[in-house]
C-alpha cells in the first residue's frame, strides 16, 4: 500500500508533456532570446537588407530611416503614459485593497499563473493598456502569497492582454476607426464605407473568437506552469516585489500645505470630468475609446483615487523609470516603418497575398499576411491604415464581409505580439522582467493560437455574406 502511495505522489510530480515544453521554451529563450532593444535592432537590420534587395540604395534606407525616426512619438507618449497612467491607478489605496483582495484566491502555483491569464484577458476586452498595468501588479501581489510559482509562466499569462483578445474588444483600434466616419481616411472611407461595431465587435463570430481563445490560454497556461519543484521563481532570479505602499506624511511647511489638501485634486478632476463628459457625448460613447481618451481617463481617475496631489506625485515618480525602454526603442520601430513603405516591400507583400487569395480563402490568408507583416510593424491602428485599402478592395473584389477582415486583421495581429518585445516593454518594466523571461512561455502561446486563429477566421468567415459597403 505504502509504494502504491509512493508511486501515486512521485506520479502527481512529475512533468507533464505541455510543462516540459513550456519549460525547454522557457530555458531556450533565456539562453538565445535577445533583449528587447537588440530585437529591434536586429528588425532594423532585416528590413534594411530586405530593402537593398528591393533596389533601395543604403542611402535612401538610411534617409527613409531618419525621416521616420521620430514618427511614433505621439504613440510613443501615449504608451509611457499607459504605464504611468496604469500604474496611478493601480497602486491607489482603493484599488489596491481590491487588488490584494483579488490575489487571496489562487493557492497553488498552477491555478495562479491561469488566474492571472484570466484576468490578464477578461481586463483587455476593456483596455489593454489597463490589462497589462493590472496583470503586472497583481502578478506580484500573488508571487508575495504563493510559493513556488514560476516567475516566467506567470508573466507570461500576464502579458496575455496582449496576446490574445484584446483587439476583439473594446480598445481594437481598427474596429472603433472604421465605426467613426471622420477617423476613416479619405481614400479609404471610399473603398469599405462606414463599418459599424455591430458589424465587427459585436457579432456572434466574435464572440465565439473570444470565448475559444481564452479557455485555449488558460488552458495553456495551467498545463505548461511547473509545479513549485520545478519553478524558477521570481527570488531565484533576484527579483524582489516589494510593497508599493508608502506613509506620505504630512506637511512641514506652508509651502506643503497644498500638496497635501485635496482641493486642488477636486478642481482638477472636475474639469477633467466634465471634458470626459462632453467627449463621449460628442463622439457617441464607444466611438471615444481610443487611446488618449484612456489615457486622460486613468490619469484623472489617479488624480481621484489618491485623493491628495503628493501621494498622486510620488506614484508618478515611481512609474517614469519604467518607461525607459519605451522611450529609447519605439522610434528604432518607426524607422522600421519608414523602410518599408520607402522600400514598397508592403506593397509588394501586399500584393502577392491577394494574389494568391480566393472568395474562401481571403480570410486565411490575410490573416497570414497581418501576423507577419505585425513583426515588422507592431502598431495596431497605425499598421491598420496601411493594410486596409488593400484587404478590403481585395474583400469587395472577391466578395467578402467587409467587417469580417477588419476582424480578421484583429486577431491575426495579436499573434505576432506574442513574440514581439515591443508589446513587452510596460510590463517589463513594471514586473523587472526581461523579454526572454516571457518569450519561451509566450512563444508555447503562440504555438497553439496561431493555427487555431487561423482556422476560425477561414469557418466563421464563411457563414457571413458579403454585404456591399454604403458609401456617401
Amino acid at each position: 500500500m505504502n509504494q502504491a502511495v509512493q508511486k501515486k505522489s512521485e506520479g502527481a510530480e512529475q512533468q507533464g508533456a505541455i510543462a516540459r515544453l513550456g519549460a525547454s521554451l522557457a530555458d531556450w529563450s533565456e539562453k538565445w532570446f535577445p533583449d528587447a532593444y537588440v530585437f529591434a535592432a536586429i528588425a532594423v537590420f532585416i528590413v534594411a537588407v530586405a530593402a537593398l534587395a528591393m533596389g533601395r540604395t543604403p542611402n535612401q534606407v538610411s534617409v527613409d530611416f531618419g525621416k521616420s525616426f521620430w514618427n511614433l512619438i505621439p504613440f510613443t507618449m501615449q504608451m509611457a503614459f499607459v504605464v504611468i497612467g496604469g500604474y496611478i491607478v493601480a497602486v491607489a489605496p482603493p484599488v489596491r485593497k481590491i487588488i490584494n483582495v483579488l490575489a487571496r484566491f489562487p493557492q497553488t502555483p498552477k491555478t495562479a499563473v491561469a488566474y492571472v491569464a484570466g484576468m490578464a484577458m477578461l481586463a483587455s476586452l476593456l483596455s489593454w493598456g489597463f490589462s497589462m498595468i493590472f496583470a503586472g501588479i497583481l502578478m506580484r501581489e500573488i508571487s508575495k502569497r504563493v510559493e513556488g510559482v514560476d516567475y516566467r509562466a506567470m508573466g507570461a499569462a500576464g502579458y496575455l492582454g496582449l496576446g490574445s483578445i484584446w483587439a476583439l474588444g473594446l480598445s481594437s483600434s481598427a474596429a472603433l476607426l472604421m465605426a467613426t466616419k471622420g477617423s476613416i481616411p479619405p481614400a479609404l472611407l471610399k473603398i469599405s464605407g462606414v463599418i459599424s461595431l455591430d458589424q465587427t465587435l459585436f457579432t456572434w463570430q466574435n464572440l465565439v473568437m473570444i470565448i475559444v481563445l481564452f479557455v485555449l490560454s488558460i488552458w495553456i497556461c495551467y498545463a505548461s506552469t511547473p509545479i513549485a519543484k520545478h519553478a524558477k521563481t521570481a527570488e531565484m532570479a533576484g527579483i524582489v516585489y516589494q510593497d508599493s505602499h508608502e506613509d506620505i506624511g504630512s506637511a512641514q511647511t506652508p509651502g506643503e500645505k497644498l500638496e497635501f489638501s485635496p482641493f486642488l485634486t477636486i478642481v482638477l478632476v472636475a474639469i477633467g470630468g466634465i471634458y470626459l463628459y462632453d467627449v463621449f457625448s460628442t463622439k457617441g460613447g464607444l466611438a471615444a475609446l481610443d487611446l488618449n481618451t484612456y489615457n486622460f481617463m486613468f490619469i484623472i481617475a489617479g488624480m481621484l483615487l489618491h485623493w491628495r496631489p503628493r501621494s498622486f506625485l510620488r506614484a508618478a515618480a515611481k512609474a517614469v523609470p519604467m518607461t525607459g525602454g519605451v522611450l529609447l526603442q519605439f522610434p528604432l520601430y518607426a524607422g522600421i516603418f519608414g523602410v518599408l513603405m520607402g522600400s514598397g516591400l508592403n506593397e509588394v507583400l501586399a500584393k502577392f497575398f491577394v494574389s494568391i487569395s480566393t472568395q474562401g480563402t481571403l480570410p486565411l490568408i490575410g490573416g497570414m499576411y497581418s501576423a507577419i507583416l505585425g513583426l515588422f510593424l507592431p502598431s495596431g491602428g497605425g499598421k491598420w491604415v496601411v493594410e486596409a485599402p488593400y484587404l478590403l478592395e481585395a474583400a469587395n473584389q472577391l466578395h467578402v464581409n467587409l467587417a469580417w477582415m477588419v476582424q480578421v486583421y484583429n486577431a491575426a495581429e495579436a499573434l505576432p505580439n506574442f513574440i514581439n518585445p515591443f508589446w513587452m516593454l510596460p510590463l517589463m518594466g513594471l514586473t523587472g522582467v526581461k523579454a526572454r523571461d516571457l518569450a519561451g512561455y509566450s512563444t508555447l502561446q503562440l504555438l497553439f493560437h496561431a493555427p487555431v486563429v487561423l482556422l476560425l477566421l477561414w469557418l466563421l468567415g464563411l457563414t457571413l455574406p458579403y454585404v456591399p459597403p454604403v458609401l456617401g
